[in-house]
């Protein structure tokens, strides 16, 4: 049985892919529009993903793709959309679409692709966890430890976490870190990033016996690393 997000604004259409998936055994759950859709895409395990390219509230199906590979998330999803156009499909793929789909299709062919990138997804499974020094990401739930001791993180954090465990040793300006975990295409002049990373920083560092791991550069971003240098410094 798989566990199966299904974002999509239209209604009748969202019910008649649900329907598929559930007459195969699987659990299909629905999701209206980008903010949601993009919650519980990263922060609850799926075995695939189905996503409407056009989206209500803000965030598109595309801004939805880049947040879940920019954080390391890899659960296959398949692109749903109107948009028949080369450039299109091109764009949705290079976005981290693992497939492109257009409107109308036929609900066997969606589900038949669905189990081929399952099938290749699971074969892949090791790829689903991250690992830095004595961090350790489980993607597929998502759960993280340090010297094998859970953290406490919430949904943002885990997203966060995971971010900077994909780039390690490498400085994470804020508008990569705004764009990859918050979706945001611009800076909202806010703190948000640093009191997220502080937040962070006392979970990860402040708890646990060890050489710090995250990182300030002044004047930059952040970095997630087991070095230290003279770009780094404290908070």
């Amino acid at each position: 049985m798989w566990n199966c997000l299904i974002i999509e604004d239209d209604r009748d259409n969202a019910h008649y892919i649900a329907d598929g998936f559930r007459e195969l055994g699987h659990w299909p759950v629905v999701c209206y529009d980008g903010v949601e859709g993009l919650q519980r895409a990263t922060s609850e395990p799926w075995d695939i993903i189905v996503l409407d390219r056009m989206l209500p509230n803000q965030i598109d199906g595309l801004s939805i793709l880049t947040t879940l590979r920019g954080v390391g998330i890899k659960t296959p999803v398949i692109v749903l959309s109107a948009l028949t156009a080369l450039d299109e499909r091109v764009r949705g793929l290079k976005s981290g679409g693992d497939d492109y789909l257009t409107k109308p299709f036929a609900l066997i062919e969606l589900l038949t692709r669905a189990e081929v990138l399952v099938r290749r997804s699971k074969s892949n499974a090791t790829d689903r966890v991250l690992v830095y020094a004595d961090l350790r990401m489980d993607l597929t739930v998502p759960r993280a430890t340090r010297s094998g001791k859970p953290l406490a993180l919430q949904p943002r954090e885990c997203r966060l976490l995971s971010y900077m465990m994909a780039h390690p040793d490498q400085v994470l300006t804020r508008a990569m870190l705004l764009g990859a975990v918050w979706g945001y295409q611009f800076n909202p002049q806010t703190n948000v990033i640093d009191a997220a990373i502080s937040r962070l920083r006392q979970k990860v560092d402040g708890e646990h016996a060890g050489p710090a791991l995250i990182h300030t550069v002044r004047g930059v971003g952040y970095m997630l690393t087991s070095q230290t240098g003279d770009t780094c410094g404290k908070p």
